[in-house]
């Protein structure tokens, strides 16, 4: 089966580096297949016939061991991450103009009612919840007004991965985005 590793907190500031040729060295030390990465902020696609449970768990241990450092590591499948990606506006961009990004949410808070939770002001942007992930457009003149910069400091934020819509549609093998 094709997974999705997306790898959280890591390659934003100096501390918690961590080299792409390094971190598809560990997952092909897991002896998983087709090993790849996409671009710096820790996207890993791979295949595998071991169980979810057992990937993750020896993901998680092996990047402490390899980094120093607990990672906190959503693994989807490929079908989810399509899932996800199919359910985006095909008319939102990540451009000067707009920004649009996908946030996808650990088993804990995957729920429609965290829309309720988050400090958005929802006359500024538009915000929607599929199963495993929310995601959202908003003018970029509006920036400011929608309060998507208060999302980093909401305790929720630690629950989830953010990746902008480019990276997911590619993520999910929709080439022509």
């Amino acid at each position: 089966m094709k997974y999705i590793a997306l790898l959280r907190g890591i390659n934003v500031g100096v501390l918690r580096r961590v080299e792409m040729k390094k971190l598809r060295a560990v997952f092909e030390s897991l002896k998983y297949k087709n090993v790849s990465t996409y671009i710096n902020s820790g996207n890993v696609i791979f295949e595998s016939d071991k169980n979810l449970k057992n990937i993750k768990q020896e993901i998680k241990t092996s990047l402490k061991t390899t980094f120093g450092f607990d990672i906190p590591a959503l693994i989807k499948t490929e079908k989810e991450i399509q899932k996800i990606a199919e359910s985006i506006p095909k008319e939102w961009k990540n451009d000067s103009i707009q920004r649009s990004d996908v946030a996808y949410l650990f088993d804990t808070i995957d729920s429609d009612k965290i829309l309720d939770e988050l400090p958005f002001n929802n006359e500024y942007i538009d915000i929607r919840y599929t199963n495993g992930a929310i995601y959202w457009n908003i003018d970029r003149k509006n920036y400011n007004k929608s309060h998507l910069n208060k999302l980093i400091t909401h305790s929720l934020y630690q629950m989830m991965t953010v990746r902008n819509i480019n990276t997911a549609r590619f993520l999910a093998g929709l080439k022509s985005f």
